[in-house]
């Protein structure tokens, strides 16, 4: 049945009519002005069959130009962000997965230590990274005024886990930033990282302590990743210790 309908009806009838009228004029049953008549009809269809078919293809050739231009604009829709911002509800979450996927080094920036105070943060921020067999170590750069939370806040519970011995002592910076990140690589062999920055909205004051509230996951292929390397960089100079 499906070879039935591929046929090309138009041109099976005009032969057979050819033929019909090929034989009658043969027998002498039809005249030449018969035969005459027929194949002008013959190649009227065929002519009217040829635009027909010219039409058709104009019509797939504008549905198919349309239908890439509908791609096109999808695929500009659906580009994978470079940003994506992590608010409270996901934000304990989101970074507990940072530090367990994270590989190599990791690099903390310019935190604000009195968040690894309750044990429950320590063990969703910094906890995981420790015992990440995919971190290398873990390298801080602080500012002087977070050698006492290091002590107390950090390296007494550091110092439980299996991999303490990742912890590198901090860097001690005269930071002068509002910018407070997290880099680390992932499992793409790029480098991802966390930013917040101090003060309202992305952190909020609670007890004397800023907490982040917000964070912006900073993606791989965006070339903010190179800003930050470079900002930490810029803080291997004569400014650090």
């Amino acid at each position: 049945m499906k070879q039935l309908r591929n046929l090309d009806w138009e041109a099976v009838a005009g032969i057979a009519a050819a033929a019909s009228a090929l034989i009658l004029h043969l027998l002498d049953v039809a005249e030449e002005g018969v035969l005459l008549a027929v194949v002008l009809v013959i190649l009227a269809l065929l002519l009217l069959r040829d635009l027909r078919r010219e039409s058709r293809d104009e019509e797939e050739s504008a549905t198919v130009n349309e239908m890439r231009r509908t791609l096109g604009r999808l695929e500009t829709a659906v580009i994978a962000p470079e940003i994506i911002l992590v608010g409270p509800q996901r934000l304990l979450g989101e970074s507990e997965r940072f530090a367990r996927e994270a590989t190599g080094e990791m690099l903390w920036f310019n935190v604000c230590l009195a968040m690894f105070e309750p044990q429950e943060l320590f063990d969703a921020l910094l906890g995981p990274a420790l015992d990440n067999p995919g971190v290398t170590s873990v390298q801080f750069v602080l500012s002087e005024s977070e050698r006492l939370s290091w002590q107390s806040a950090v390296m007494p519970k550091a110092s439980q886990s299996s991999g303490a011995a990742k912890l590198r002592e901090p860097r001690w910076a005269e930071l002068d930033e509002n910018i407070s990140f997290i880099l680390a690589g992932n499992s793409h062999g790029n480098t991802e990282a966390h930013v917040s920055f101090w003060g309202e909205p992305f952190m909020a004051r609670r007890r004397g302590q800023d907490i982040p509230r917000y964070v912006l996951r900073i993606l791989d292929h965006s070339p903010l990743i190179a800003a930050l390397i470079e900002l930490e960089r810029s803080y291997r100079g004569p400014r650090s210790e």
